[in-house]
């Protein structure tokens, strides 16, 4: 199928399956649908099942979006706290279309979750409460993953996994099949460079590679140039290449260490669970990744750069973009009952001269030093091969027989989504212009949209701004504006302008060189209140408030204690 077939099919709102190999547009496919939807004033929902993919398409991870977060099952109880949250039901309440990106990483389960709490919070029985849903993926490239064993678990290196591979997929789950989408099967090829090396990607694809393929991977076994990033299918590899590496740098490492706070029980699973390092190091020109997500901010979990200095004490970073920030310690928590259980804190930093096979899931790469030497899981020698456009930008540490297999199930399930695909396909071909046409405009009404491509002041004044308001508040700040002039032009109260930077400050994303200037005017305030909070050791505001006799407002108390909390950061 053609990317114009599949996206004729997407605008008559049907829930779809785009799948195909990597290079063949499913990206480009989504962000033409994206673009139409938009001209038309629908603003759909853009989510993926990994951060790192979701730094790809621009948008959030789907745990995040329906706010089951790392839950791996849904109580009734579960479900009626997601859906009491008020961000995530304005959210799912106004999504008349989701887009899923990265199918093949999400569990069956968890589909299962998203699927509840959009029936729920928008009192719709249907499949998603009635909203469109666009699949997005290739179930070749990786599977689920499960870092908690049970008792069907086996272990697979250094991850684990749940029980049959197959089984876990979320086309194996009921949501799946009551959502019943039509596969678009996308055949054109944009990634590759060279007809030998698709030849041998398509053969690990279809299960018949031949001595000839391999002979072709076996003459890239030779040394990569400098600055090429290194894959690898474990973690150890990783951490020894980054580490070597960061010893070459010249300078003294600045060390990072991680904070706990709870349990041991509950911060030990936090710190298994986090990227960044329990003790991270750091020089400049060092290249990292970020950990976790931060809007605000403008990076999210995979997001790459390179350290270029340090500003009071924290690392800053210039990304790809060319845009530098410092990056401040974020937290990762443990909920119960809405209250914080546990939390770690640390910079959302870690080395990146290698990553593993994983991460580099939806990259494309001009060039890689890939070690399969030691793959272990169906599909990862695959996904590692077909990031690079090219042999001639391939090199290979070590290759061994498991990295040229793929599931021998998924190869049985693909021979169904190419006949479900050419059904479609066949459905849709005999319809004329005119018929496609009505279909789209009808579909374009139910979703309360502009049959009539809309002017970019109409798109903005239809979807709403994409502007997050924190993010706003942010650049205002570092472009030395006060608290006032901010609240005049945001046509917002001082206090919500105040409010933005506390949630600043919890997200890390500010430094004390943003905040500084609004020391002025406020001087001799902001020091009563700091002296009051170093005497009576404390951060809660009302005791400050009371030993200050009510003199100094709660508003300007609100500033100061982050002002204080960032004033005497290394």
């Amino acid at each position: 199928m053609t990317q114009q077939n599949a996206l004729d099919i997407l605008k008559t709102g049907a829930n779809v399956f785009l799948t195909g190999e990597p290079g063949s547009g499913k990206t480009h496919t989504v962000n033409l649908f994206v673009a139409w939807l938009r001209e038309h004033g629908v603003e759909p929902a853009i989510t993926a099942s990994t951060g790192i993919a979701a730094t790809h398409i621009h948008g959030l991870t789907v745990h995040s979006w329906s706010g089951i977060g790392v839950q791996r099952d849904l109580s009734a109880e579960d479900l009626d706290r997601i859906a009491q949250k008020e961000h995530v039901v304005r959210r799912v309440r106004k999504t008349h279309v989701l887009i899923i990106d990265e199918i093949s990483m999400l569990s069956a389960d968890t589909l299962a979750m998203v699927d509840a709490v959009c029936r729920e919070v928008r009192r719709d029985s249907r499949s998603f409460g009635g909203m469109q849903v666009v699949l997005v993926g290739d179930f070749f490239q990786l599977p689920p993953i499960t870092r908690s064993a049970s008792s069907n678990t086996r272990v697979q290196g250094d991850l684990l996994m749940r029980g049959d591979p197959e089984s876990v997929f979320a086309f194996s789950g009921e949501v799946w099949h009551r959502l019943n989408p039509l596969v678009c099967y996308l055949t054109e090829q944009y990634r590759q460079e060279d007809a030998a090396f698709l030849d041998v990607l398509s053969a690990i694809r279809s299960g018949t590679v031949t001595a000839e393929h391999e002979a072709l991977l076996t003459d890239r076994r030779v040394e990569p140039a400098d600055e090429v990033p290194a894959l690898f299918p474990h973690n150890a590899n990783v951490d020894r290449v980054n580490d070597a590496a960061l010893a070459k740098l010249p300078g003294t490492a600045r060390h990072f260490a991680m904070e706990r706070s709870g349990p041991d029980v509950l911060t030990d699973a936090l710190v298994r669970g986090c990227l960044s390092p329990e003790t991270l190091a750091l020089k400049e020109r060092a290249r990292v990744m970020f950990t976790k997500n931060n809007p605000a901010e403008g990076f999210a979990n995979g997001t790459l750069g390179m350290v270029v200095g340090f500003d009071h004490g924290q690392p800053a970073v210039e990304m790809r973009n060319g845009r530098t920030i410092t990056v401040a310690p974020m937290e990762w928590v443990v909920e119960e009952g809405g209250k914080i259980r546990a939390k770690i804190t640390q910079v959302p930093l870690r080395l990146a001269w290698a990553i593993t096979v994983h991460k580099s899931q939806g990259m494309s790469l001009d060039a890689a030093h890939v070690d399969l030497a030691h793959a272990f899981e169906y599909g990862q020698g695959y996904v590692a091969l077909s990031r690079v456009r090219s042999l001639a930008g391939l090199t290979l540490a070590g290759l061994n027989r498991r990295a040229l297999e793929v599931h021998p199930g998924i190869l049985e399930k693909d021979s169904v989504f190419r006949e479900q695909s050419a059904a479609a396909q066949a459905t849709f071909i005999d319809l004329s212009e005119k018929e496609l046409a009505t279909m789209h405009a009808r579909f374009l009404k139910a979703m309360g949209g502009s049959i009539e491509v809309l002017s970019k002041e109409e798109q903005h004044a239809a979807t709403g701004p994409r502007e997050d308001p924190i993010q706003a508040t942010l650049a205002l700040l570092r472009t030395g504006h006060s608290i006032e002039e901010i609240a005049a032009l945001r046509a917002r109260k001082q206090s919500t302008i105040i409010t933005h930077i506390e949630h600043l400050h919890d997200a890390g994303a500010l430094s004390y060189a943003d905040v500084a200037h609004l020391l002025r005017g406020r001087e001799e305030d902001i020091e009563t209140a700091h002296t009051a909070f170093t005497l009576l050791g404390t951060e809660r505001l009302a005791p400050v408030f009371s030993k200050l006799h009510k003199s100094i407002s709660y508003d300007t108390l609100h500033l100061a204690r982050v002002l204080f909390l960032l004033k005497d950061k290394p």
